[in-house]
């Protein structure tokens, strides 16, 4: 799972412009689903040669020990729990205040493992530019500048290099790091190489109480306790392996598995985080509804995020059994209206509770993810693609047409086709959803995004 990495300070001490450097590598998630374009507290990014989700807490000021208990907004305390590791930013500039000393008092009583950085630093890496800070008693502080971009990748790969240790810091290491500077520009591409996947790995996603809990315990055939009141139980994901009409899964439990908040808003704005950990080491995800409310717009986020990453996807709406009939011809009509850019997934009315519907359902997982590592041959998508502009040529733009020469394929899970031509930065996206259409319907793709881009270049197999 992706360690998940909260910037907590006062305010105006440069979280923001911390979390946008973090982040530069990816678009800020959050900003990209619908409904939620203004809130920038989430993100994923890398850095040389790791990945991790980032959480940006609005920033507040302590006056006492009370004060901060008092007036520390929930959804910062929610992040503080639920974090991996804690980046404390500090105001080189302004040195230490008390409400610094304030804010570390309550991180040390967290438990969490906590990382000093010290900004406004720019070029200033002698320690007695923050020695002051030492006196909070953390480790070394790091000098850096979210501005400038000074000390970051040092901070990023030494702390990522604690946590991937399993939380035991490596002196000797983090010092080799720390004399070397910024690491090499091998490490800057650099990836965490994925092991190859022996069992379809499955996650269960959704809003709170929705069922995941129940459907989890059903297709184990067990109960299990997957619900907790402890802080910090939900850093850990756990994979639970099963076999299922002969075929080996892991199911990776999210479900339940959070500390009680106090406020619906913290619960809704993590369990999108708790999604975007289990996606990425997914390859169907099950987005479980509540046919008993109405089809909301965290529902939307979580299903939008699973299309953008590429997973393939399963839609249950779950307690259908519970329903009238004018209830669930409504729960239908906002299912089409809100979740319409899902029409490649294939939808599931079911009882986790009774177990009426799973075998359908996890048949659907089972054929979306054989639809997401199909394998396409170049002659066969290219006669594909020429019958498709024979029968429907692409818009002319201007003066000249777009001209589609051939295909091929480009990826797998998900499926990604590569078409070249000439002029192809003025064909549409009705065009392109038109070929992509094509495609679903003759290789009978469906349950995955598919992904379809272009490159200007020219035939190698032709003289024209």
């Amino acid at each position: 799972m992706l360690p998940i990495i909260v910037i907590v300070g006062r305010s105006n001490v440069g979280k923001s412009t911390l979390f946008n450097r973090l982040t530069r590598s990816k678009k800020a998630i959050v900003g990209d689903l619908p409904g939620l374009t203004r809130d920038r507290h989430f993100g994923e990014g890398n850095l040389g040669k790791f990945e991790y989700l980032i959480v940006d807490t609005g920033g507040f000021e302590p006056l006492s020990r009370e004060a901060l208990q008092n007036h520390m907004s929930r959804q910062t305390e929610e992040a503080i729990y639920e974090a991996d590791i804690i980046i404390f930013l500090l105001d080189g500039k302004t040195g230490l205040v008390p409400g610094d000393v304030v804010i570390s008092d309550f991180l040390r009583k967290s438990g969490r493992t906590v990382h000093l950085a010290v900004n406004k630093l720019e070029g200033k890496t002698s320690e007695a530019y923050y020695a002051e800070f030492f006196e909070l008693g953390f480790r070394k502080p790091f000098a850096i500048s979210a501005e400038h971009g000074d000390g970051v990748r040092v901070m990023i790969d030494c702390v990522l290099n604690v946590f991937y240790q399993g939380d035991k810091l490596n002196l000797q290491k983090e010092k080799k790091l720390r004399i070397k500077g910024l690491t090499t520009e091998k490490n800057e591409d650099e990836k965490i190489e994925k092991k190859e996947v022996k069992s379809i790995q499955l996650t269960i996603v959704g809003r709170p109480n929705v069922g995941k809990s129940t459907l989890f315990n059903n297709l184990l055939g067990e109960e299990r306790a997957i619900a907790f009141d402890l802080p910090g139980t939900t850093r850990d994901a756990i994979s639970v392996p099963f076999l299922w009409a002969q075929k080996n899964y892991d199911l990776i439990d999210t479900a339940g598995i959070r500390r009680r908040a106090r406020r619906v808003e913290a619960i809704e704005k993590f369990s999108v985080i708790k999604a975007m950990q289990a996606i990425k080491h997914s390859n169907v995800a099950i987005l479980l509804l509540d046919g008993t409310q109405d089809v909301s717009d965290q529902d939307a986020h979580i299903a939008s995020f699973v299309a953008n990453s590429g997973c393939a996807l399963v839609v249950g709406i779950n307690k259908w059994d519970n329903l009238s009939f004018d209830r669930r011809n409504e729960i239908k009509r906002l299912i089409e209206r809100k979740l319409n850019f899902l029409s490649w997934a294939r939808f599931h009315y079911f009882s986790a509770l009774k177990g009426d519907g799973v075998g359908a359902i996890m048949k659907s997982v089972e054929n979306a993810y054989e639809s997401s590592i199909k394998s396409f041959s170049t002659p066969k998508l290219t006669k594909i693609l020429r019958e498709c502009v024979q029968r429907h040529p692409p818009p002319r733009r201007g003066l000249f047409r777009p001209k589609l020469r051939y295909a091929h394929q480009g990826g797998k899970n998900p499926p990604t086709i590569i078409i070249h031509g000439n002029n192809l930065k003025s064909l549409g996206s009705d065009y392109c959803r038109f070929l992509e259409n094509n495609f679903r319907d003759v290789f009978k793709i469906s349950g995955t995004p598919m992904k379809i881009e272009w490159k200007t270049s020219a035939n190698p197999f032709s003289n024209d």
